[in-house]
């Protein structure tokens, strides 16, 4: 056992802070990288389902009762699949025709695509503060009917 003297006591509580502080500024990076891992799995799950939404809709559709999607109604779609922790109204969605020649509504046949866009932002605001990363995804499909 080692005796301390007058001059080393304390000298424990100023090393116990850098070290907590170094810890839970590392514990809420990996928090915050979580986070956005989340999120652009998120987007990448909502511009699928959006593309997929989108080419059962073409201009031969026959069997749904709303046929013909437009991009607002793509738009409405995927903002109505949010949840946790999007905010609907933030997500942002492109709806466009990539083989030369076709317009939207698609007909059968035709690419499009849906990219959709969301600000992520971040949890710890002294890191970088007022920044957000926008976390976007594109899903092409052809136009099944």
């Amino acid at each position: 056992m080692r005796s301390y003297s007058k001059a080393e006591r304390g000298s424990s509580l100023p090393e116990t802070v850098i070290v907590m502080g170094v810890l839970m500024a590392l514990i809420c990076g990996i928090i915050d990288f979580g986070r956005a891992t989340y999120t652009y799995s998120f987007v990448a799950q909502l511009a699928r389902q959006g593309a997929r939404w989108a080419i059962v809709r073409g201009t031969g559709c026959s069997v749904l009762n709303d046929c013909s999607a437009t991009a607002s109604e793509v738009q409405s779609y995927v903002q109505s699949l949010s949840e946790g922790a999007t905010e609907p109204s933030s997500i942002s969605v492109s709806y466009t025709a990539v083989t030369t020649g076709c317009s939207l509504p698609p007909a059968p046949g035709c690419t499009i695509a849906v990219t959709v866009s969301y600000p992520f932002k971040f949890f710890l605001p002294f890191v970088l503060p007022g920044t957000t990363l926008e976390v976007s995804s594109t899903s092409e499909m052809v136009v099944s009917n």
